[in-house]
């Protein structure tokens, strides 16, 4: 197998920061930015919790209304519930997907923020589309990710990484399903289609399991797009 054939010919990504919150970009320079490196599915979720979700998920839509299609990307609009209490979780997941939210990411239990615990339980039990870097989560909390359809982030930031391997090992065991994103919040930050796959070998991934996870990425972000905020 050659690196051509090995390697996707574009990144789908989902999640990423903008001036929205604690990224260094504006949504267009971000989306034309990602598109050179090689994405074609890029998902804005910039950080919220009850204090900011309405107007930053609002912007969110506005982008990617205004900017999918015309760099040869699409853009999804979503939202990173960040450091919010676990209880409160599931009434903000229901409360961003009725603002209009295509997906909504928990910010999860990560090796290196002091996050509080049982995030990574109350996100699962809520029917969160996507866990970021669950690092500290339980098996048990895997299988229930598995039977949720709740999709585990390996994620390519730096810190946030220390729990991939982890992450990927109880994936496997479980069957539940995974992510590789940027975590995006500066320019250097965005994915090419090599160093995602990098990511994933690094966390343990098989290139066949590689290979099953791209596919999977991809199937993800057109069910997204066809469910709003991506047209």
């Amino acid at each position: 197998m050659t690196e051509a054939t090995r390697n996707p010919a574009w990144v789908v990504d989902l999640h990423s920061h903008t001036l929205q919150s604690d990224g260094e970009l504006g949504p267009a320079e971000l989306a034309r930015r990602a598109y050179v490196k090689g994405c074609r599915y890029l998902g804005l979720s910039d950080h919220v919790d009850q204090s900011n979700l309405g107007p930053v998920l609002s912007a969110a839509i506005e982008a990617a209304r205004a900017l999918s299609g015309v760099f040869g990307l699409t853009v999804l609009a979503g939202v990173e519930l960040t450091h919010v209490p676990p209880p409160q979780i599931a009434r903000l997941v229901a409360e961003a997907r009725r603002l209009g939210a295509t997906y909504v990411v928990v910010h999860g239990e990560s090796p290196v923020e002091p996050v509080a615990t049982g995030t990574n339980l109350a996100a699962i039990e809520a029917g969160a589309d996507i866990l970021a870097h669950p690092g500290l989560i339980t098996p048990v909390e895997v299988a229930l990710a598995a039977k949720n359809g709740v999709y585990l982030e390996l994620s390519a930031r730096g810190g946030h990484d220390l729990g991939n391997g982890r992450v990927a090992s109880l994936a496997r065991a479980a069957g539940a399903r995974l992510l590789v994103n940027s975590d995006a919040h500066a320019p250097g930050d965005l994915l090419t289609p090599e160093f995602q796959r990098t990511v994933a070998l690094g966390a343990g991934l098989s290139e066949a399991e590689w290979q099953a996870l791209s596919a999977g990425a991809l199937e993800l972000a057109k069910s997204l797009a066809e469910r709003g905020g991506g047209s």
